[in-house]
């Protein structure tokens, strides 16, 4: 499938089919005769891979070793079984995927599936699975969950049913390592394409969810893009997977590709795909034969041959002088162009000229009923929050910051730019941002279901949230902080995830706000030390609340104090307030030690809920809570807990806990850095104001 990548090796020892720009600015004539001699080349070894079957091209394999089979057991006979039926599968496939189930009693199923790139043909499709039955058992050995991709198919069993389901993890990024010249207009135009393909790809309803483009990037250099998902992900799973992806794709390089277990991406400076496969266009009217003219004799052998002469000549003739030409106005106009093209990357764009995203005061204010009391939903550091509603009848939330407020310009620049980078369908969406005069205005998508504190605390309204609805809700945060880790194209550190910043949608899908505190790090950056605590305490995790270094762990601290929420239905304060200083961690521990763990789970959920699902959360969110960073899971490992019952857990250690003494001392310390915050909408607890660092 488009789970490819032509080894870099290839390209760096000279099989770039496109010369650096520097190279064509300079000698235009030259390099277009060694791109038509480069197109030759390829057209012969694209006619050479498809008239013979080659062996697939191994990219990667993923086989955790933490669920094993043994020999000669049920489970090994029904997977066996599996794979033939893939592979037999594969022979007949018209869309290139297929899915299987073989066996009679769990924990003994097996699931698999294939899928096999969009474009290539069903032998070469046959051929892939075949060679993947094989290799994936060579590579994986006895592991019961194992994928492994091609250059042109994926191969994937697992003893549980994955099927329609989103998975992101591992995701696996390749790029090419010759860098692109324009760094700046070529992050546009592949900005551009990616998101056109995905949308296609995501809405295809031919069977195959699958999508090429290929634009002109310079006159000599086209891009080509590929997008491809699994067809059982439905419209909007296909969507958040290929734009998950998009969002890391490498933005300096020739050529790049990620991909995960439903969907992958991959963008080239040459043709890596079949053309042919995808699109057959009408042939030019040049190639069709004449019309024959009523009443003309039949020619004779030499005048025919004569009128093939002059038909292939004069357009070879035209063509030749055209090509000189054309050399020759390039030559004069190079130096021209590359001024223009370094002056366009070292030039600097202030926010208030990005009129895609900024709005007019006046349509603000309008919206917002000038910012009429009855609209407002809350109050914090920053200043308020005002709900609105454009002519259109688009809801909206407007944060309007303080003219007294500590943040200036270039903190609401910051946070513009780095919000404004941020699309997943965990986090809220910020549509545009108002700079005129003293007024700073933040303009967010408006979410109707409030905060899960809102929800989650009330005694009456709890029950709206059963087991599934919590479940999905600890998912999709999970799911969203992956997302600032590791998968945007900053690190995001939040530093103050808690109830009141997880707003609910109508669906109750949960949606991470305020991103006001969030630091950018560079790439090898993971911690960092501060002297201002910027944070709501309970949430905060012992290394960052006594001693001011955070990190990611600080944020995965605050998820373990949040999913324990979820569990109980309680807030991590009304342990310290009722059990004279104990908190939601260590009453979670003392039931989980004394084998009573369901006793903490919320009555408000009822009989409805899945013990498994439970327990597993439960123990995830004791992980979370140790003490000592380094023994919490990462993001990353906890989607992957949270989605596949063949990882194994650790034991969880003691969680870390405050005395109260001590704690009453380090809040009278923090008191001069805290203010009280409001999210959209209504929220209660403490938080401080914290800066913004660019990577």
């Amino acid at each position: 499938m488009l789970f490819f990548f032509l080894q870099s090796s290839a390209r760096s020892s000279g099989a770039s089919p496109i010369n650096s720009s520097t190279q064509q600015i300079m000698n235009p004539c030259f390099t277009i005769s060694l791109s038509l001699s480069f197109s030759s080349f390829f057209f012969f070894v694209f006619v050479q891979n498809f008239s013979t079957q080659a062996a697939p091209t191994y990219l990667y394999h993923f086989c955790p070793r933490i669920y094993n089979f043994t020999g000669n057991s049920t489970y090994e006979s029904n997977l066996n079984t599996l794979l033939s039926s893939l592979s037999s599968n594969a022979t007949n496939s018209t869309n290139g995927f297929a899915t299987a189930t073989v066996g009679q009693n769990q924990p003994d199923w097996a699931y698999g599936l294939f899928l096999c790139r969009g474009d290539v043909s069903t032998s070469t499709c046959s051929n892939c699975v075949a060679t993947g039955k094989h290799d994936i058992l060579r590579r994986c050995g006895n592991q019961r969950v194992s994928t492994i991709w091609y250059d042109e198919c994926m191969l994937r069993y697992a003893n549980r049913s994955f099927f329609s389901a989103l998975e992101q993890v591992p995701t696996r990024t390749m790029e090419n390592t010759t860098n692109i010249t324009d760094p700046t207009r070529f992050s546009q135009v592949l900005g551009q394409t990616v998101d056109d393909i995905a949308t296609r790809a995501s809405n295809s309803g031919s069977g195959k969810k699958f999508a090429v483009k290929e634009v002109n990037f310079t006159s000599l250099q086209t891009l080509y893009t590929l997008a491809q998902c699994t067809p059982d992900l439905g419209v909007l799973g296909c969507d958040t997977c290929l734009r998950t992806l998009i969002s890391g794709l490498p933005q300096k390089k020739q050529g790049g590709s990620r991909f995960t277990m439903n969907c992958g991406v991959r963008f080239e400076l040459y043709p890596f795909y079949n053309a042919s496969a995808v699109v057959s266009p009408a042939p030019p009217l040049s190639q069709l034969p004449p019309p024959p003219v009523p009443g003309t004799k039949r020619e004779g052998k030499g005048n025919k041959t004569t009128v093939i002469i002059v038909t292939v000549a004069v357009p070879v003739g035209v063509g030749v002088v055209l090509l000189f030409l054309a050399c020759f106005i390039r030559r004069r106009k190079a130096t021209k162009t590359y001024e223009d093209v370094q002056g366009y990357q070292s030039g600097i764009i202030d926010i208030t000229n990005a009129e895609s995203l900024q709005y007019d005061f006046a349509t603000i204010q309008a919206a917002t009923d000038n910012f009429s009391h009855q609209n407002k939903l809350g109050e914090g550091g920053f200043g308020e929050v005002f709900q609105g509603r454009f002519p259109n009848g688009e809801q909206i939330a407007v944060k309007r910051l303080s003219q007294g407020s500590r943040q200036g310009v270039e903190e609401f620049k910051n946070e513009v730019i780095l919000v404004a980078k941020l699309q997943h369908r965990n986090l809220v969406r910020l549509l545009g941002f108002c700079l005129e005069a003293k007024e700073k205005l933040l303009v967010y998508e408006f979410v109707p279901n409030k905060s899960l504190d809102y929800i989650l605390f009330d005694p009456g309204k709890s029950r709206q949230l059963d087991w599934s609805r919590r479940y999905k809700i600890i998912y999709g945060i999970a799911r969203g902080m992956l997302y600032l880790h590791e998968e945007s194209r900053f690190r995001i550190i939040h530093r103050d995830l808690k109830a009141s910043n997880i707003l609910l949608d109508n669906e109750m899908n949960p949606k991470i706000s305020d991103f006001g505190m969030a630091r950018i790090f560079g790439v090898d950056q993971t911690k960092a030390n501060t002297k201002k605590i910027a944070g709501t305490f309970g949430y905060m995790s012992p290394e960052y609340g006594m001693h001011g270094q955070f990190s990611v762990k600080s944020d995965v601290y605050s998820f373990g104090v949040l999913l324990l929420e979820l569990i109980s239905g309680k807030k991590n304060s009304f342990f310290y307030q009722a059990e004279g200083g104990e908190v939601l961690a260590s009453y979670a521990w003392k039931n989980w030690r004394d084998s009573t763990p369901l006793e903490v789970l919320d009555t408000a959920v009822g009989d409805s809920y899945s013990k498994n699902e439970v327990l597993r959360c439960l123990h995830i969110g004791l992980l979370c809570v140790q003490e000592d960073p380094r023994d919490r899971p990462t993001m990353a490992n906890i989607v992957l807990m949270l989605n596949s019952y063949s990882v194994t857990l650790a034991l969880p250690q003691q969680p870390a806990f405050f005395l109260r003494s001590r704690t009453e001392r380090r809040m009278k310390e923090l008191e001069s850095d805290q203010s009280t915050s409001r999210s959209i909408p209504l929220s209660n607890n403490e938080m401080s104001v914290t800066e913004i660092y660019p990577r």
